[in-house]
């Protein structure tokens, strides 16, 4: 068992978006299900919580009410190993009612925050020369996804 786990807070969709997420990710898979019971508040027999992996990184999900909404001050960074898993990815989070936003943001339909990057993002941002590095930022502040052919560009100078 995982020490420190992300806990998510939906209204009442838990269960439909764990089921998209466990089907976006690799080694993933749900654990358990939780449903609420005739002497605890919420609906009897509906999902209380789900506890569920991500690329074997795990997460609990509850259904408790609409009292709580996410916020762009939490989101799930996913560094994708290519441009066709951030495609891939981002699609699909955006799909039947996403947003998405800026910088490799987007927010999925249940109001989720997730940043879907290609890993080498961080490698080109972090060159220890700046010029190189501020040009691979300056590219990605213009981006709403992540476009790894037009950061290489800026990278090695292109315009």
């Amino acid at each position: 068992m995982q020490k420190i786990n992300t806990f998510l807070w939906f209204d009442e969709q838990a269960e439909e978006a764990v089921n998209l997420y466990v089907s976006l990710f690799k080694n993933s898979r749900i654990l358990n299900i939780a449903r609420f019971g005739v002497d605890v508040p919420g609906p009897a027999g509906k999902v209380m919580t789900i506890n569920f992996e991500l690329d074997g990184q795990e997460f609990v999900a509850l259904n408790g009410g609409p009292q709580f909404k996410f916020t762009e001050a939490i989101s799930l960074l996913v560094n994708c190993e290519s441009q066709e898993e951030v495609d891939f990815l981002w699609e699909r989070l955006i799909a039947d009612g996403g947003e998405p936003s800026q910088c490799g943001w987007l927010k999925d339909r249940f109001g989720l925050s997730w940043q879907v990057v290609p890993r080498e993002l961080g490698e080109l941002m972090s060159d220890p020369d700046p010029e190189k590095a501020g040009r691979v930022t300056q590219a990605m502040l213009h981006m709403s996804k992540i476009d790894l052919a037009e950061l290489r560009k800026a990278y090695y100078g292109g315009a």
